[in-house]
């Protein structure tokens, strides 16, 4: 058997974009021929992405789109397994690929979305050797769309009457460091309040000093601890970032814009990570080369 070099690896990783350890699998299943190698990895990409699809992909990147019009707003996730393949260049521009044909053809079904990119992407995954998904399409409609975009891990988009660019930015900042969960207080569904009340009187009632007080008082404090509830998850009801002396509503009638909506994505979010060895990673990466 010829002897699997590391410029012999070296070199088939450069000519397929693969990852090391299928590159050093490929080369010993064909005895260091390397053209032949290149053949069964390119015949073997569907095979390659569907071994892949069960890693856990948690890393990754948002774009925000925004129609001429400003009337429609898009935010898409795609997701890989580690923060350096979210900033591999072939990564980037399959991501800013999907982004501007969900913007040209108002694009909100994934399903579709996925069906459509199905090949480019499995051909991607044999050439980074990660797993690699189109998560998530969101979108937003309103008078006039804006937003921030912070890096490529959160994206805001904020719908705002009457158009503001600065306002919409602004408020996607806040929303971006915030992270409030509703626009107003009056939108948090009643199953969420009911959940927090039931929470906030188990805490209640395992302080010792709470049954010795009034039944009145209780309520007051009950009723007290929802309203600070409520007002930390409410973007108008938020200290504004920017200024914290005021709240978000008084920041909008100071512009006298009002904030119709808004959408907060956030790479990888609801996603449980899987704990990595970054050492045994290291080993095993270095041993393939050997």
């Amino acid at each position: 058997m010829s002897e699997i070099t590391a410029s012999l690896v070296k070199e088939l990783r450069e000519r397929t974009g693969a990852g090391i350890m299928d590159c050093k699998k490929a080369l010993v299943e064909t005895n260091g021929d390397i053209e032949a190698a290149i053949e069964n990895m390119r015949k073997n990409g569907q095979a390659k992405a569907a071994k892949k699809a069960s890693r856990v992909a948690a890393e990754g990147i948002v774009l925000s789109r925004v129609t001429s019009d400003n009337k429609t707003g898009y935010v898409v996730e795609l997701n890989c397994e580690t923060d350096f393949v979210a900033k591999d260049q072939s990564f980037t521009k399959f991501a800013n690929e999907v982004a501007d044909y969900v913007l040209a053809n108002n694009v909100s079904d994934l399903a579709a979305l996925q069906a459509h990119f199905e090949e480019e992407r499995t051909a991607l995954v044999a050439k980074i050797g990660e797993n690699i998904t189109i998560r998530r399409v969101v979108v937003i409609e309103g008078t006039f769309i804006g937003g921030y975009t912070h890096g490529s891990k959160i994206a805001v988009l904020v719908a705002v009457n009457p158009a503001s660019e600065d306002v919409a930015k602004k408020l996607g900042m806040h929303i971006a460091s915030s992270r409030p969960e509703y626009a107003r207080e009056d939108e948090i569904p009643a199953d969420v309040l009911a959940k927090e009340l039931e929470v906030q009187k188990g805490i209640a009632n395992e302080d010792p000093n709470f049954a010795k007080k009034p039944e009145n008082i209780q309520e007051q404090m009950i009723n007290g601890r929802m309203a600070k509830f409520k007002a930390a998850i409410a973007l108008v009801s938020q200290p504004f970032v920017m200024d914290p002396a005021i709240s978000v509503q008084d920041f909008l009638n100071g512009e006298k814009v009002d904030v119709e909506r808004f959408i907060r994505v956030e790479v990888g979010e609801g996603i449980e990570k899987k704990e990595e060895n970054f050492a045994d990673e290291v080993a095993k990466i270095a041993a393939a080369t050997k």
